[in-house]
């Protein structure tokens, strides 16, 4: 079985159809799982959503990222620089009533949701226990309160990665240690990691957890952006940070 994780779409439709097309070419999903962030920094939130909500596979878990919680509460307060204010402003006012709608529908308005995949059981969060909008998981940072889950999936930081924790377990066949799996799909719409490919992953049940990197045509998502938005958010998918 397989489960594709998405996180950080950000407004890119260009970045999202060729993670779409790299899935629907490689795998035969199951299900998808989305962290959150569809909208803002980007051009195309409305088309964004639109295409998220033609997706034929099975959505187990579709979450609230802290872009969708600023500008369906109208607080900004919380972002480290004027030209985000201003960006997720300027996308809240080009939002359609459509895409509003959709996102006061989905059932993890509050950053986060538990379910049961394959027997398994995960935590989508976009942040993190510490603040399920705002802090990021890192490999570096505390893993406490996560281990009943054996799957931790999160977003915000537009970083990718996979690690272990071994938590302290009554379990003797398992040497007393439970272990949870932590993902961080990479952002498909906004790349961080001086990658600018669109990233997402995959967990299969039999080949195990992939990151993978899809080229699209930076270029044309780039000639969508206008004057109504810091053309930092232009120039950083170029790179990739």
């Amino acid at each position: 079985m397989q489960l594709i994780v998405l996180s950080d779409i950000h407004g890119n439709l260009t970045a999202l159809n060729a993670v779409l097309d790299n899935i629907h070419e490689h795998y035969e999903p199951d299900a998808i799982a989305i962290l959150g962030d569809f909208i803002d920094y980007g051009m195309r939130s409305n088309e964004v959503i639109e295409r998220v909500k033609a997706i034929q596979i099975p959505i187990v878990c579709n979450i609230w990222g802290n872009h969708e919680r600023a500008i369906m509460l109208n607080d900004y307060t919380r972002f480290s620089s004027q030209r985000g204010v201003d960006s997720a402003k300027n996308t809240a006012k080009k939002l359609s009533d459509e895409s509003k709608m959709y996102l006061s529908s989905l059932n993890g308005k509050d950053g986060q949701k538990q379910f049961t995949w394959n027997g398994l059981k995960f935590l989508a969060i976009h942040g993190s226990l510490e603040d399920a909008f705002w802090k990021s998981i890192t490999p570096e940072g505390s893993h406490a309160g996560y281990e009943e889950y054996d799957y931790v999936l999160s977003g915000h930081s537009h970083l990718p990665h996979i690690f272990p924790v071994y938590y302290k377990s009554d379990n003797a066949a398992l040497r007393n240690k439970k272990k949870t799996i932590f993902i961080n799909p990479g952002s498909v719409g906004q790349p961080r990691n001086q990658n600018p490919k669109a990233q997402y992953a995959v967990i299969d049940t039999v080949k195990g957890i992939f990151l993978n990197s899809v080229e699209y045509d930076i270029a044309l998502e780039q000639s969508f952006f206008d004057s109504s938005v810091d053309q930092f958010y232009k120039e950083r998918l170029t790179l990739g940070v």
